[in-house]
């Protein structure tokens, strides 16, 4: 019976983050989601508290699998600069295959939800931003990066790089995929965080 509830629970997510692929990007409502999934509202509360509990979920699905990857990364690749390289791609190419999520991710699709859901979201992006800022450090102990670079700044300009492909991918009805470019880009990024040094050392 655990299963059957789990596997139930699971379909719930999946087709929220289906429905969230809509281009117009519509507000979904527990209605329209019972709807798709042929059931009654009663039958969700049943596996969820609240809308904003689904959300929590699908927010838990995008932390475990991208930080499942940024420390397997960290792990085994022993380059700072290349940990940044490979962690930026994993970013954007995670929005790449999960449009719904990219919509969580952005903020998006929490508009109208329980403010608590943007700020997790928020801190998912804090981790990220961190992790960044280590890899960027490594770099520079490996003599990849100036030793007296603002590495802060440097994490900062490559979330935003990041947040802003995720958002044209989202605003353009994902047409406009997040990894285009991103082999012209890297370069230049990586150009941005050679030259750039500080007082403060970040």
């Amino acid at each position: 019976m655990a299963s059957k509830t789990g596997e139930r629970r699971l379909q719930i997510l999946q087709t929220l983050a289906g429905m969230l692929e809509a281009p117009k990007g519509e507000k979904i409502t527990t209605a329209a989601l019972a709807a798709r999934l042929d059931c009654s509202e009663a039958a969700l509360y049943r596996h969820f508290a609240s809308k904003a509990q689904m959300y929590d979920g699908l927010i838990e699905f995008i932390e475990q699998s991208l930080f499942g990857v940024i420390n397997q990364i960290t792990r085994e690749e022993n380059q700072g600069i290349k940990q940044v390289e490979l962690i930026v791609s994993l970013l954007l190419g995670f929005a790449q295959k999960n449009r719904g999520m990219t919509r969580v991710l952005i903020g998006d699709a929490l508009v109208g939800e329980n403010e608590r859901l943007q700020t997790r979201i928020n801190a998912l992006l804090d981790k990220i931003e961190a992790a960044l800022k280590q890899s960027l450090r490594i770099a520079a102990t490996q003599k990849n990066l100036k030793a007296d670079a603002d590495f802060a700044a440097l994490a900062n300009l490559l979330r935003c790089y990041v947040v802003g492909r995720w958002e044209q991918y989202a605003r353009s009805a994902f047409s406009r995929d997040p990894l285009a470019q991103w082999p012209q880009q890297w370069p230049m990024l990586y150009f941005a965080c050679l030259s750039q040094s500080g007082e403060s050392g970040g």
